[in-house]
């Protein structure tokens, strides 16, 4: 399981806590230099920490998938509690039966609180779902955050996105590839604390720059 994690004291423990033991062998939480306490809380209740003080959601998730040596199945999970981590199961199942290389859980088809979600991120995920359904023919309602993958499909790709391009290119380059992309609907909740991106206007627009742009060009852009 990767979580990044950046001053999200607040709610680490509870995400952790929350985490079905008989389905994770390690727990990496990607701390981005926290200054509350994050990171020490998170190695009390053993994650192994990683520190990558370079900002940049994708590149957590890259540091995290480096150090995820030995997993068959990796999961990426936020650090705010606004997914339930207990319902990782939903997320694997598809992989264990063999049905799905990547699964995806949705936000928008399954128990979404309604103050969970500002109206221009559900809008924002209803159309990058959309060109996705339209571009690369992948069934998805939403782009969320809590996702799993074979590890080996992972490995496979040149993964390289820095920011907020990094789900968007994960989906893209495994439908691309012939990998089977599979959503499954999950819970949904007000996070913990202020969001880095849809509590801003900055991180909103920048999040949806990266996210329409990269759609378009891992789907037309031979070199990408």
């Amino acid at each position: 399981m990767i979580i990044p994690a950046l001053n999200e004291v607040r709610s680490i423990g509870h995400v952790i806590a929350d985490l079905p033991t008989s389905l994770v062998s390690e727990i990496i939480v990607v701390d981005g230099g926290s200054t509350d306490g994050t990171a020490e809380l998170a190695r009390q209740l053993g994650a192994h920490v990683i520190v990558e003080l370079r900002r940049g959601y994708g590149r957590a998730c890259l540091a995290g998938l480096r150090h995820a040596a030995a997993a068959d199945i990796v999961a990426f999970l936020d650090a705010d509690y606004s997914d339930r981590p207990r319902e990782l199961q939903q997320l694997i199942d598809p992989i264990i039966a063999g049905r799905a290389d990547l699964v995806i859980g949705s936000r928008l088809a399954g128990r979404l609180h309604p103050d969970a979600l500002p109206w221009h991120s559900r809008f924002g995920n209803r159309l990058a779902a959309s060109l996705m359904r339209a571009l690369y023919q992948v069934s998805l309602t939403d782009l969320g955050p809590f996702r799993a993958a074979r590890a080996d499909v992972l490995r496979a790709m040149p993964l390289r996105e820095q920011t907020y391009g990094w789900p968007v290119e994960m989906i893209a380059r495994a439908a691309r590839s012939g990998h089977r992309v599979v959503e499954v609907p999950v819970s949904y909740y007000p996070r913990i604390g202020q969001s880095k991106i849809t509590g801003t206007v900055r991180g909103s627009v920048g999040a949806a720059w990266h996210i329409i742009t990269r759609i378009f060009l891992y789907r037309f852009s031979r070199c990408a």
